[in-house]
């Protein structure tokens, strides 16, 4: 299969040009950016990513440029832009002030195949420290904004670069940009797509897997639903899956996500092992060490039942792509260590099987879509494997759980609930996310939920507060609320939900759980924060 190869350089953006790639129905792979395959004849292209240093840096990173220059076309981002000019004999220098934010280009050379079907006096957005003040000999300027000459510019020997970043939403032609390299330099067929990955992938596990048993963990979120249909599609009732409920998935969750795959037609084992978590939880508060139990546990429960199927030899994971990327950077080293990434337990002497580790989360969406699946259990919003019990401040007891699950029910169907009506870069943000929403008048109508990437409430349990209920004084617990905006989850922004809904929804929480009397809404972005509390 054709794929274009994306250089990571170490930019927070490194995987949205994948995403924009994939939207493109081309495959393609991220790499480290002195990892290049070289010899691969199904490469197509290679795009260099933007990176946290300058080219000046010492320790900024660098690529033989002749690795893939002149073989095939080649469009560099930001650093990769400044990349290619320094190293090609350009100038790069520091910029009297950072170049930050939204710019438009004054002249465009629309005559070019990658501007072609631009607008003069386009919004692109700059982010850069350094910037391009002379252009490497052979090279043409193709593009300029007010303050930056040389925003983009190429070279007849299939090269070309721009300052400016194609792939976030504030530039409002970067899809169009991106699609010109893409399809019409590099001559992607545009074969990569939810239905050619479900056909492909169905053959190769049925190669893969034979006759065999497969067992695979469900957490009742969208990565592993989608494996498991997938799986069951390709073997039908020799997958085995299984469900562990440990006693902090969210209200009713347990008894609904079953109900969900046994109407999927999946053979589903379901574990109740509340007591157990809960009681190896006692009196546990540090964030850390509840989350290491509950691993541990998770890994105890599901071998036994695991064990029971003595003919097994293969676990199916829900991994996915950025998994795979997040756990190594771009050195090599494990920066994060990811629940779906790694070993196996050694007494299983099972096989890994893993159907979308080339997935993006907006492509696994879109396979279960492909798959039939219902929208509810393709939308749902990520959720902490070790469920409530890190969103529960302080030690976790089943009242503290029933107090947050009933909060928690009351916001996310509120977030259902309420319509909201978007145009612009946020309509187009959320209809490249998969959200199933039709453009009318430039306008689409998409629930709060389907706005946002991820959203729950946050039990304050080692905080009382005072408060006022009909005329008695009340002591008792704050609950926090959590909405983010996000295309990965690596970066996120807090949700500037309703005045309107905000009143609601906490007025129901304070008015109907037992144990709260206060409802905050945290303002935090990541970073510097986290999405999760603990």
């Amino acid at each position: 299969m054709q794929k274009i190869i994306i250089l990571d350089f170490g930019s927070q953006t490194t995987q949205l040009i994948g995403r924009r790639v994939r939207e493109l129905d081309t495959f393609c792979e991220i790499l480290p950016y002195n990892k290049f395959p070289v010899g691969d004849d199904s490469v197509i292209g290679v795009i260099l990513s933007g990176s946290p240093f300058s080219v000046h840096d010492p320790e900024a990173f660098k690529v033989d440029l002749s690795q893939f220059v002149g073989r095939v076309p080649v469009l560099g981002i930001c650093y990769g832009a400044q990349f290619i000019s320094h190293t090609l004999g350009g100038k790069v220098e520091k910029a009297d002030s950072r170049e930050y934010g939204r710019a438009n280009l004054q002249t465009v050379d629309t005559t070019n195949p990658l501007f072609k079907g631009f607008d003069q006096h386009s919004q692109v957005w700059m982010s850069h420290g350094d910037t391009i003040t002379a252009i490497p000999e052979g090279f043409s300027v193709i593009g300029s904004t007010k303050d930056v000459t040389n925003a983009a510019f190429w070279s007849a020997k299939g090269i070309w670069a721009v300052q400016f970043h194609p792939e976030v939403f504030h530039t409002l032609q970067g899809t169009q940009l991106l699609k010109n390299f893409v399809v019409d330099i590099c001559g992607s067929r545009q074969e990569w797509s939810a239905a050619s990955f479900v056909d492909t992938t169905v053959a190769e596990l049925k190669a893969q897997v034979g006759n065999d048993r497969v067992i695979l963990g469900l957490s009742g979120g969208v990565d592993s639903s989608v494996a498991a249909v997938l799986l069951n599609k390709a073997i039908g009732d020799r997958l085995t899956c299984i469900f562990v409920d440990h006693g902090m998935l969210r209200k009713n969750e347990f008894t609904q996500v079953m109900e969900d795959y046994r109407c999927l037609g999946l053979n589903v084992i379901g574990v109740d092992a509340s007591e157990k978590f809960f009681a190896d939880l006692a009196g546990v508060s540090d964030p850390e060490q509840k989350r290491k139990i509950i691993g541990r546990d998770f890994v105890e429960v599901f071998n036994e039942e695991a064990k029971k199927i003595t003919d097994a030899k293969w676990l199916a994971q829900g991994t996915i792509y950025p998994d795979r990327i997040e756990s190594l950077n771009i050195t090599g080293k494990v920066i994060k260590s990811h629940h779906n990434v790694g070993g196996l337990p050694k007494e299983m002497n099972l096989q890994l099987c893993e159907p979308l580790k080339w997935l993006f989360k907006d492509e696994v969406r879109r396979v279960g879509r492909q798959l039939g699946m219902p929208e509810h259990l393709i939308t749902r919003h990520p959720f902490p494997g070790p469920g409530l019990a890190v969103r529960i401040l302080g030690d976790i007891t089943p009242e503290r759980v029933r107090i947050l699950q009933d909060a928690d029910d009351i916001y996310i169907r509120g977030l259902r609930d309420y319509k909201v009506k978007l145009s612009g870069e946020e309509a187009r943000r959320v209809l490249a996310a998969g959200v199933p929403a039709e453009m009318q008048d430039g306008e689409i109508e998409v629930s709060l939920y389907d706005q946002i990437w991820q959203a729950g409430a946050i039990l304050l349990a080692t905080v009382r507060s005072v408060g006022v209920m009909g005329d008695e004084r009340t002591y008792e617990h704050p609950v926090a609320l959590r909405a983010v905006t996000s295309t990965d989850a690596m970066t996120a922004d807090w949700a500037h939900l309703p005045y309107e809904f905000m009143a609601k929804v906490s007025n129901e929480i304070i008015n109907k759980v037992r144990g709260v009397n206060r409802v905050c809404y945290d303002i935090s972005s990541k970073p510097p924060a986290t999405i999760e509390w603990e």
